[in-house]
């Protein structure tokens, strides 16, 4: 039942699990990503801005957390804070629009204002050499098992790896990876780690 319950919530994962990537990159400026017109965009464009690197999904239990970052970066852009949206339907199919669509949807659902990037893997063989990095310098530290969501995804995920937690993977969309004035990656949140939390933290690097 647990599982059938986490399906209805969630959907189907399918992941490989990746071991910590070593890389020359000292920070994250070293990257050049596409956007989502597939146009290159260097990172170092950003130096001296906060970053908010997530990965998303459209149709997910954790859409609903648009709102919430389009809060933040109102809140928050003017002082120098960037959120990078980066969609991926590794988890559950859940982000199985192009560019195009899923720009209209977040615009005209949730008034998205952000920089939205082309869609890419963030785990396996094809994860953007980005994510690789960022997994490298903040693994996976726990679903916050407080929020039911995050109990029946720990429940799900240890009973098909009972070591799940111990690799630095993307466990879900909505990841999140907060990155400081010089590059560095400072925290990684998780999907059911409070909005609140991811706020207080991007406030105290600003």
């Amino acid at each position: 039942m647990l599982a059938a319950a986490a399906l209805m919530l969630f959907g189907a994962c399918k992941q490989k699990t990746e071991a910590p990537v070593e890389q020359d990159t000292d920070n994250i400026y070293q990257f050049t990503v596409l956007d989502g017109s597939l146009n290159p965009v260097n990172l170092a464009d950003y130096h001296g801005k906060v970053l908010l690197v997530v990965n998303t999904a459209t149709e997910c239990g954790f859409t609903p957390q648009y709102e919430e970052l389009q809060a933040l970066y109102d809140r928050y852009h003017v002082r120098g804070l960037e959120i990078l949206d980066f969609p991926c339907n590794q988890f559950g199919a859940q982000a199985p629009g192009s560019n195009e669509e899923i720009h209209a949807f977040c615009t005209g659902t949730y008034d998205v204002a952000f920089p939205q990037m082309n869609k890419i893997d963030v785990n396996g063989d094809s994860a953007a050499a980005i994510f690789s990095w960022l997994k490298a310098q903040a693994p996976f530290g726990g679903f916050d098992t407080t929020d039911p969501r995050g109990a029946y995804l720990d429940r799900m995920f240890r009973a098909q790896d009972s070591l799940y937690d111990q690799n630095p993977d993307i466990k879900w969309n909505f990841t999140k990876f907060l990155v400081d004035r010089q590059g560095n990656v400072v925290r990684r949140f998780e999907p059911t780690d409070p909005m609140a939390a991811v706020a207080e933290a991007v406030s105290a690097l600003l």
